[in-house]
């Protein structure tokens, strides 16, 4: 792979929202906030808090911790009538609460799964379709204009007496030394 090509990939990662997948969209924080607050219009961000809880359950090693994690899951999503009850099977609900005793780090790997699908299926192409993406796509077309200009603006200035100092605000402001 040439560097122009790690590159282009690395911008892309890097504020392309545009065309992507739920899993690409999933693994970035901005990503998963700008969905939250849709599935929160669609009274439905159970479903993202529930697979978020999820990955971060399969990341427990210690038994008693995911014993602990794996109750309060099943108590917050998966039980009857629970707070943010997410929509599964009696089967696949049963299997989970069998195995509350014993919790494996992929005894939520099931349900996960049907609610990815139904996240991927249902509220994803709405959410492509939402003022909120459009908005997200744009501010992601902004930032990456402002990087390319930041980049020209820093080669131009790369033999000269000139720094460039970046501000909190993101913003570049050109001192002479």
């Amino acid at each position: 792979m040439d560097l122009n090509s790690t590159k282009r990939i690395q911008e892309t990662d890097e504020t392309s929202l545009q065309g992507e997948s739920l899993e690409t969209l999933l693994s970035k924080k901005c990503g998963q906030i700008a969905f939250l607050g849709f599935l929160k219009s669609e009274f439905c961000e159970e479903n993202l808090d529930f697979w978020l809880a999820c990955q971060e359950f399969q990341t427990f090693d210690c038994p008693e911790e995911r014993t602990k994690r794996a109750a309060r899951i099943y108590e917050t999503f998966i039980k009857d009538d629970s707070p943010k009850q997410v929509n599964l099977d009696f089967y696949t609900r049963e299997n989970i609460r069998q195995s509350l005793q014993q919790p494996t780090p992929s005894c939520f790997v099931v349900a996960q799964k049907k609610i990815y699908s139904l996240m991927e299926h249902g509220s994803f192409p709405r959410f492509i379709q939402s003022e909120l993406y459009k908005v997200l796509i744009d501010a992601a077309s902004e930032q990456r204009g402002l990087r390319k200009r930041s980049m020209a603006l820093r080669i131009k200035t790369a033999g000269n007496d000139f720094r460039v100092n970046s501000l909190q605000s993101g913003l570049l402001l050109l001192q002479k030394d």
